[in-house]
C-alpha cells in the first residue's frame, strides 16, 4: 500500500492532526479556508468587548490559539490577512479601521499579534501546546510580546508612565484568564483529535 506525503511527515500542529493533506495544492486550499476562518474569527474576537475605561476584548487569546493550532507560517499569514482587510477600511477591529487608525495606539498591539501568532505557531511545531507547563509558558510569551510591542510603541506617542497605565496595567487579570483559558483548550484539543 502506497503512503502519501501527509500519511509519512510527522503531525507538526493541531491543523495538521486534524485536517492533513496528501498535496499542495489541497494544502493550499486547505490554507486558505483556514486563513479566512481564522481572519472571521479575529473580527468576531475583536467585537467581544468587555466594557471598561480601556476596551478589552478576547483578541489575544484567538491570536495565540490560532498561532499554536496553525503553525508559524499559516498563523503569522492569517493575522496578516486580518490586519491587511482593516487596513483596506473594513470594520474588522473593535473600533476604527484604515491605516490611520492602525498608526495611533492600537499599532503596537497589532503588530505584536504577528509577532505572537508566529512564535506561538513555531513554540506548538515543536509540541509546547501538548501540556500544560509548556502550553502555558508559549502562551505567556504570546502575551508579553503583545503587551510588550504594544508598551514600546504606546510609549513613543503618550510617554511611558501613561503608556503603562492604559497600555499594560489595564490588561493584568484578562492577560492571565486569557492565558489560562488557552492553556486548557489546546492540550484538550490534542487529546480530542488523538482519539
Amino acid at each position: 500500500m502506497a503512503t502519501t506525503a501527509a500519511q509519512t511527515r510527522p503531525l507538526t500542529t493541531l491543523v495538521d492532526a486534524f485536517w492533513p493533506t496528501a498535496t499542495a495544492q489541497s494544502r493550499a486550499i486547505r490554507n486558505v479556508a483556514l486563513a479566512v476562518i481564522g481572519a472571521c474569527l479575529l473580527t468576531l474576537s475583536a467585537k467581544v468587548n468587555v466594557p471598561g475605561p480601556v476596551p478589552m476584548t478576547m483578541q489575544t487569546f484567538v491570536v495565540l490559539v490560532l498561532g499554536a493550532a496553525y503553525g508559524w507560517r499559516l498563523g503569522a499569514a492569517t493575522v496578516l490577512f486580518y490586519l491587511a482587510q482593516g487596513a483596506a477600511g473594513l470594520p474588522v477591529f473593535a473600533q476604527g479601521a484604515g491605516i490611520a487608525y492602525m498608526m495611533g495606539s492600537t499599532g503596537g498591539f497589532l503588530a505584536g499579534f504577528v509577532v505572537a501568532a508566529a512564535m506561538c505557531g513555531w513554540l506548538a511545531e515543536r509540541g509546547w501546546d501538548r501540556n500544560l507547563l509548556l502550553t502555558a509558558v508559549a502562551m505567556s510569551l504570546g502575551h508579553i510580546v503583545i503587551l510588550g510591542l504594544g508598551f514600546l510603541y504606546l510609549s513613543t506617542l503618550i510617554g511611558v508612565a501613561k503608556a503603562w497605565q492604559f497600555g499594560v496595567a489595564p490588561f493584568y487579570l484578562a492577560t492571565v484568564l486569557k492565558t489560562a483559558l488557552a492553556v486548557a483548550v489546546m492540550p484538550l484539543a490534542w487529546r480530542l483529535i488523538r482519539r
